[in-house]
């Protein structure tokens, strides 16, 4: 069945050469149980490597089944291993992690049978070898002569034709040996038993050919008893190990290591970790970046701010506001869009203060002075460096202030400031904020929605426009005349007959990008110098050519709902599902950040210089987690060379390294995840991982996870190809 013809296997170190065995010609036949005898380093060891394929040979051919053998791939050895050769060996091999069932089921599993179709099998030869009592306690636990049980059981599930066995007793006491050569003596009935020993005394009963072998040759080939010659050999049937055979053994061997998948998690994490803050940092730059631009139509530009009006364009009711706040992350809104870009001037002696307003529902409590009671009483939110705020907090409180730009035409808009709210995070000293009652809101309502507008008026079929604080045909606003009525000047009574309009229609239009409104008054009178002031209660001089209806016909005009509104949110992180969310509910919505001008020749080269170090940190984060896995792995080296001695395929112990490491990453990323949102939902109170949430998105850390996978195939591949570069005993006996 197996035949040698001249064969010899040499070692290259360094330059030298030396010999493991040369020209040996032996010939092996089924049923023989032959002991290769020899003093230490005579070459026994070596030839039972070679003959098992473990090992290559330089010269000469090796025959099985009369097939050449010189000219086998590592590949075609795999085959030959796996179809002829069951290996014993003196330090057992066995995988101490495993149970006794775990490790006899490996190697059914490795030759393609599916798990639930081997349980009998198993259990049949566990009982063969007598350990059926420790089918499940790992091999660590066992004895000597139980571990070399378990290592006969391994080969009895292999069913190959030739077993081999190197010192298979130098480790068990005589008891434990003879009961382990009794059963391979009974193996040799219908197979070829080669066993490598230093007591030949202990087998020679056993056995049926001896071969003494001295300095690399064979020096002695004696036959000690007749045997059964078996003229059939009875070749195991295999096929590849299945997937779902290849991820149980590879998510087995993640765990079944404590110590080991520990280390390795903790690269995983340190990797994750890494990746994790760096990549916070540059999305963060990059934020930082994309918000330092400038908008020329509007002035407030927080990165918070979301400006919407509906689709259809009709105004925003009191329902939709209460809808549009039960939004996770909405945290107000300012129903009157304009608002957030007015900016309130109020003045008195020696006092000029300019800041944003806001309603007073956003406070319900003040650091000096009082809540507003009255509709004219304000309160100023500044910072204690201002250089208004002692004298403001001490001496001034209910002073009276003017408001410089709401236009009352002839009369001062005066308020007083009750209450100071102290903060110290505004970016600028001489910042404020003001917050005002909602007679003051509606008032600064009414004449921005006048400024927005267009008006125009149509009198005796000629169409004039009011221009906004023009003062020369302009439509104010008067107590003293009634409703519904109408003032105009003296010169208009030439389009009427015999100069007299009383009781003439005149019609208004008013209109912006969200309502028009028509309204029709009735004339019931003119205006000249001696009755101007009487009758408008405005000064001759500077008014004499305006048009004056009813004060409450004037705020009609203009009092509206609200048609364009900003909603700020409490998380920029969720900004753009809270634009998802506010575009289902039926609103255009105009996110300031999206309309900000860059210089984006600045922002590419912060976006180069950021992935290029995002780059070499994966590259640096690659190599230092292949360097410390590859040590950790280095244990691992016996477990894989034992796979390929029981005739595993590169290609299946490469993947089940990937599927082991990939097991392992994958457990670490979802730690990692899990503590991760821990913190974003304040569960666990670290403030740097918290902040570093609101710069990545969904698909940031899909990044991450597929970066991590890369980097765990690329850590597998770079390992499997260093492991498998030699023989497999070149690979047992050095490290990798």
């Amino acid at each position: 069945m197996l035949e040698l013809k001249n064969v010899s296997k040499f070692y290259y170190n360094k330059g030298m050469v030396s010999a493991g065995f040369s020209r040996v010609n032996l010939k092996f036949d089924l049923g023989e149980f032959i002991a290769i005898t020899g003093e230490s380093g005579s070459g026994k060891s070596t030839l039972l490597n070679v003959i098992s394929g473990l090992d290559s040979y330089e010269e000469g051919e090796m025959y099985i089944n009369g097939e050449e053998t010189s000219h086998y791939s590592e590949k075609d050895y795999e085959e030959y291993r796996k179809r002829y050769v069951g290996n014993i060996f003196q330090n057992f091999n066995l995988v101490n992690s495993y149970t006794v069932y775990q490790n006899i089921e490996l190697v059914l599993l490795l030759n393609g049978k599916k798990k639930k179709d081997i349980k009998n099998k198993v259990i049949e030869i566990i009982k063969q070898v007598d350990l059926y009592k420790y089918r499940n306690r790992k091999v660590s636990k066992l004895s000597g002569g139980q571990k070399q049980r378990v290592a006969i059981g391994r080969v009895l599930a292999m069913n190959t034709p030739i077993i081999l066995a190197d010192e298979p007793t130098g480790n068990l006491d005589k008891k434990s040996s003879e009961s382990v050569l009794k059963l391979l003596h009974d193996l040799s009935k219908n197979k070829l038993v080669i066993v490598v020993t230093h007591n030949y005394d202990q087998i020679e009963k056993y056995i049926t050919r001896k071969i003494t072998m001295h300095d690399g040759k064979v020096i002695n080939d004696q036959k000690i008893r007749d045997y059964e010659k078996v003229t059939e050999s009875n070749v195991t049937d295999f096929s590849d190990i299945k997937l779902s055979n290849k991820i149980r053994l590879g998510v087995r061997n993640a765990f079944n290591i404590f110590s080991k998948f520990i280390l390795i998690f903790a690269v995983y994490l340190f990797v994750l970790s890494s990746i994790f803050f760096s990549y916070s940092s540059f999305k963060q730059v990059e934020y930082e970046a994309s918000t330092n631009g400038y908008n020329i139509f509007f002035g407030y530009d927080s990165d918070k701010r979301i400006i919407i009006r509906k689709n259809d364009k009709s105004s925003i009711t009191d329902i939709d506001y209460k809808n549009i706040e039960k939004l996770s992350n909405v945290d107000y809104v300012v129903k009157n869009d304009l608002l957030v870009e007015t900016s309130l001037v109020l003045s008195s002696d020696n006092y000029y203060l300019s800041g944003k307003v806001s309603n007073l529902s956003f406070i319900n409590e003040v650091n000096y002075g009082d809540l507003p009671k009255k509709d004219d009483e304000v309160v100023i939110e500044m910072s204690k460096d201002n250089y208004y705020f002692k004298s403001l907090s001490k001496n001034k409180l209910n002073t009276e202030f003017v408001v410089e730009n709401l236009t009352t035409f002839n009369k001062k808009y005066v308020v007083k400031i009750v209450g100071i709210i102290c903060r110290d995070d505004y970016d600028n000293d001489y910042d404020v904020h003001f917050y005002v009652p909602d007679k003051f809101q509606d008032d600064l309502n009414k004449n921005l929605n006048r400024a927005a507008s267009n008006v125009k008026y149509n009198f005796m079929g000629i169409d004039g426009t009011s221009y906004y604080q023009s003062y020369n045909y302009e439509i104010l606003p008067s107590s003293k005349v009634s409703k519904g009525k109408v003032l105009i000047p003296e010169e208009y009574n030439y389009r009427c007959k015999e100069n007299n309009c009383k009781n003439e229609s005149f019609k208004i239009n008013i209109s912006n990008m969200y309502f028009s409104k028509n309204a029709n008054y009735t004339v019931i009178g003119n205006t000249d110098k001696k009755n101007f002031t009487n009758l408008t209660g405005y000064n001759y001089e500077n008014y004499n050519n305006c048009i004056f209806i009813n004060d409450k016909d004037y705020d009609s005009l203009f009092s509206e709902d609200y048609f364009q509104s900003s909603v700020f949110v409490l998380n920029t992180k969720d900004v753009r599902k809270t634009i998802v969310e506010l575009n289902d509910m039926g609103y255009k919505t105009l996110y300031l950040v999206d309309t900000l001008t860059t210089d984006n020749a600045f922002s590419y080269i912060i976006r180069i210089v950021m992935l290029c170090a995002l780059t070499l940190l994966l590259i640096f984060l690659f190599f230092i987690s292949y360097f410390i896995i590859r040590l950790i792995l280095k244990s691992r080296n016996v477990y894989y060379s034992t796979l390929r001695i029981l005739g595993s395929s590169s290609r299946a112990i490469s993947d089940l390294l990937k599927i082991e490491l990939l097991t392992i990453s994958h457990t670490a990323f979802i730690a990692f995840t899990i503590y991760v949102l821990l913190n974003y939902f304040g569960v666990i109170n670290l403030q740097n991982i918290k902040e570093s949430c609101d710069y990545l998105t969904f698909g940031n850390y899909v990044i991450m996870y597929i970066c991590l996978m890369v980097m765990t195939l690329l850590v597998s591949n770079r390992y499997s190809r260093k492991l498998f570069k030699n023989s497999v005993m070149n690979t047992y006996r050095e490290e990798v």
